[in-house]
């Protein structure tokens, strides 16, 4: 007896055919929403992971300008070798010596040329200094390109105890690339 082939049933094509146009249609759009709700989930996750190395640049170049600002002397009328001369102190032939006045605070002009960031000599030069990375290479080291940096520099004794001109705070403001401020203050007093 031979063996013949049995046809196939009804039911058994239906299984070799395979999926269907609108089964097709419908796991794809299944498929994209399940893709694009994980992608607006894993978004914000890497734009936080990033700001936070961002951050953590910022943090170095604000403590690094501070420690420059905070080394220069105190004003403009003092000596520049130890505070033997502070301002606000009479010198020694009985004449004033007062503070550079607030208004006044910034880069100072010597026979009509304004000093240079290379030529900052006391704290308050660097009053409403800013300075930013752009695509040219000016400015910033090019590690650090977009970040924004802004120095304010006031008076600020009270705060300390002190008389109102006694001591000036130095503030450095760091704008990241994603937006981010960060504020960095340090107090220089005239000793």
């Amino acid at each position: 007896m031979r063996n013949r082939p049995t046809a196939l049933s009804k039911s058994d094509t239906k299984l070799a055919t395979g999926f269907t146009l609108i089964e097709l249609i419908v796991g794809i759009v299944v498929l994209s929403i399940s893709l694009s709700v994980i992608s607006t989930l894993i978004a914000p996750a890497e734009q936080k992971s990033a700001d936070q190395i961002l951050q953590v640049k910022a943090a170095e170049l604000g403590q690094s300008l501070l420690n420059d600002i905070s080394s220069r002397a105190f004003d403009e009328k003092s000596d520049m070798v130890g505070g033997l001369l502070r301002c606000g102190e009479p010198k020694s032939d009985g004449s004033a010596n007062l503070c550079t006045d607030e208004v006044n605070f910034g880069p100072d002009t010597v026979l009509g040329i304004t000093e240079t960031r290379a030529t900052y000599n006391d704290v308050d030069d660097f009053h409403e200094y800013e300075q930013r990375y752009n695509a040219q290479g000016e400015g910033l080291h090019a590690s650090y390109t977009n970040f924004t940096i802004y120095i304010d520099v006031t008076y600020d004794g009270a705060s300390l105890g002190l008389a109102h001109r006694a001591a000036k705070k130095i503030t450095v403001t760091i704008t990241t690339p994603l937006g981010t401020e960060i504020k960095f203050a340090t107090h220089k007093a005239n000793f």
